[in-house]
Parts: C-alpha cells; structure tokens; sequence
C-alpha cells in the first residue's frame, strides 16, 4: 500500500572506517592516510547533516575511532546514533564483535546496539545476540555478481529466528534493483530519486547507507586505482548530490531517522 511522503522515514547511515579501499584495488596506502582521508570525509558528512538539522546512523569501526576519537565525540556531540562496523575493516576475527561494541562504548561513552559487517559479509548471528547487539543492517537483499546473492532473502526489516532484527538496505520492489551508495555514484540523479521515491512510497520506509571517503575527491591521486564507477561524483560533487537528495525528501515532509529509534518504535 502506498503512503504518503510525511509518513516515510529514511534510514541514512554511514559506513565510518579506514579508508582501505586502495588496497582491495592492489594499491597499498599508508594507515595514518586511510584516517585522515576518512576523517575528512565524516566532517563533511556531519556539516552537511548539520545544515538539515538530520540524524543518521555511524557505523564505526573501532580501529577508526581510536585513533580519530575528537571525530567520534563530533559525531555523538550532534546527536547521532553510534553502531559497530567490525574492529578493523580489512580483517574479521569472532571477538571483534565484542570487542568492537566495548571498545565504541568506552570511547564514546554511548550504549551501542547496532552492527554491520565490514564488506556486508555473512554474519554469525548467535554471536552478535549473545555480545549484546538488538540489530544488524549487513544485508543486502540483490544480486551482484562477485560480490551479492541474496535474492531468497526477504526485503524488509525482519526477524532472525534468534530475535536479531535484520535491517536490509533498500531495493526496489521489483527486480530487486539496488539503490545503496554505488547506485547513487553512478544513476542519473533524476531516475534514482524517481526509483527511491517509488520504493519509499510502496515500504514506508528506507535503510540507506555511504561512506566517508566517498565525500573526499578520490581521483586526486591515480595511484590509488579505484575505478571509474567508484569515483564517479565523489567529493563535492557527491556531497551536492546527497544535499540535494535530502532538501527534495524534506520537501515532500519524509522524515530522517536513525535506525535504533525507528526499531524503538517499531518494535
């Protein structure tokens, strides 16, 4: 059943970890550069989030706010919603599920109950309830050759058999087109509100997600080798492109949401 726009909420987050991009590419780059360039990028984030008065979602890697922890109270200062990305984004032990929540929590002296895996890789989901978490938003409910296939799975906000509430990024209705960050890079900006409308209409609501080093100009240094498809309307240019996706949603009265107090009242 369709909805009108006022009773919509999207669910926007952010994906905030080293920027170890280049290296999934071949491309080595120096840590304390994969901070800096993610850092830049989450400040740009939070102004613009600002100028809206919005709150969104972080997904943190641990590895990241240790060693960017003023970026991390930033984030809780204006009223975010803080959840776990994993310890370190390259590697995945079993541990970092805990440990990534005790270590976010003691830095950013904030309850944390959301997850999402690095990568959007599978998720071992007694391990996730046992260390404490209420949600996790590491599905992406597509198929995408090499990397997605997960079109048996449902599409909406739904409940793993051990009381995991599972939280699907966004796809269409039908054909299950995917509308995350690399769909936004790369679709005519007029055709990917017009499908984000439709879906938001049609569900009532939307689980988006991006990440910081998609705000910061990533063609300034060839040697990083990502390709065209990634870099496409970064920096700025992705910055004015999320603004104006915010200022035509808020226009039409949808609301932004985080996604720990859309669940609370969901749930």
């Amino acid at each position: 059943m369709k909805q009108p726009n006022k009773l919509c909420k999207i669910l926007l987050g952010f994906d905030i970890e080293e920027f170890d991009l280049p290296v999934e590419y071949g491309c080595p780059i120096p840590f304390d550069q994969q901070i800096k360039f993610s850092g830049e990028g989450t400040v740009r984030i939070l102004s613009l989030l600002k100028k809206h008065g919005i709150h969104a979602t972080f997904f943190c890697t641990a590895s990241f706010v240790e060693n960017a922890p003023e970026i991390l109270h930033k984030i809780v200062e204006d009223g975010h919603e803080i959840a776990s990305h994993g310890y370190h984004h390259s590697k995945f032990e079993d541990n970092d599920y805990a440990d990534s929540k005790q270590k976010i929590e003691q830095l950013g002296g904030v309850k944390v109950s959301g997850f999402r895996m690095p990568r959007m890789h599978k998720v071992n989901f007694d391990l996730l309830k046992s260390t404490g978490y209420i949600y996790d938003s590491s599905l992406n409910p597509t198929f995408i050759p090499g990397r997605y296939n997960h079109l048996n799975k449902p599409r909406l906000i739904f409940e793993e058999p051990n009381g995991i509430i599972e939280c699907p990024s966004v796809v269409t209705p039908l054909f299950r087109i995917p509308l995350f960050w690399l769909s936004f890079h790369n679709f005519f900006l007029g055709l990917y509100l017009w499908l984000f409308n439709r879906t938001l209409q049609h569900d009532g609501y939307a689980v988006l997600y991006f990440h910081p080093w998609e705000f910061i100009d990533l063609k300034q240094d060839k040697r990083w080798n990502v390709p065209f498809y990634i870099q496409r309307h970064a920096g700025e240019e992705m910055a004015g492109r999320l603004d104006r996706f915010i200022q035509y949603f808020a226009s039409k009265g949808t609301g932004f949401e985080t996604l720990d107090a859309f669940l609370s009242k969901r749930h």
